[in-house]
């Protein structure tokens, strides 16, 4: 059900973005990150947050006549949103399994991608220096093959996150990168969604 949105002399519906946290811990970065840009969206948007921490792992097996509830609530989700955002950190050199796992899950049965054409967006935070420079070229990667039209410019890579943030809150300069980044975002979002 999409919200309504009144502008004086008309009503129109809300764009629904998606917003998917990469990182499962309680008080992750990357979860502040993705409350903070929700709090930036201005009118005409609304946040559908997808969960993504209770998908068992994909398993074509498990994709026939009795398929997990989760991974139902996944697809179900995924296909009333206009966009996503993506919020991610880095392990390893590249994305934590969960998020992977979640785009398999959505795009699979074969034919049935609930990702196709849907305008992304990538940020990867890190306490590190590079901000998740490697695991925001990897999902990139894999939203390619979704046929996931992605946000090239501004690249959203925060590092060194604790030295920005005085407890949920971040700096003044932080926070007018994350605007410049959604603004960016929704601007390229419009170019797909009516």
């Amino acid at each position: 059900m999409y919200k309504m949105v009144f502008i004086p002399g008309r009503y129109f519906m809300a764009k629904k973005i998606g917003i998917i946290v990469g990182s499962l811990r309680k008080d992750s970065f990357n979860k502040i990150i993705a409350e903070t840009f929700e709090g930036l969206l201005p009118d005409g948007y609304e946040v559908v947050w997808i969960e993504i921490g209770d998908l068992p792992l994909y398993n074509e097996d498990l994709d026939h006549d009795d398929v997990p509830a989760a991974w139902q609530r996944l697809r179900d989700t995924a296909k009333t949103v206009d966009g996503v955002m993506f919020f991610t950190p880095e392990y390893n050199r590249s994305v934590p399994a969960a998020i992977k796992n979640a785009i398999d899950v959505g795009s699979r049965p074969m034919g049935q991608n609930v990702w196709g054409g849907k305008p992304a967006v990538v940020v990867t935070a890190s306490p590190g220096a590079i901000g998740g420079f490697g695991a925001n070229h990897h999902l990139r990667q894999s939203l390619t093959f979704v046929d996931m039209p992605t946000l090239q410019q501004p690249e959203a890579y925060i590092g060194n996150i604790p030295q920005h943030m005085d407890g949920n809150h971040f700096d003044e300069p932080t926070t007018g990168f994350f605007e410049i980044i959604l603004n960016a975002y929704l601007k390229f979002l419009n170019r797909f969604v009516d």
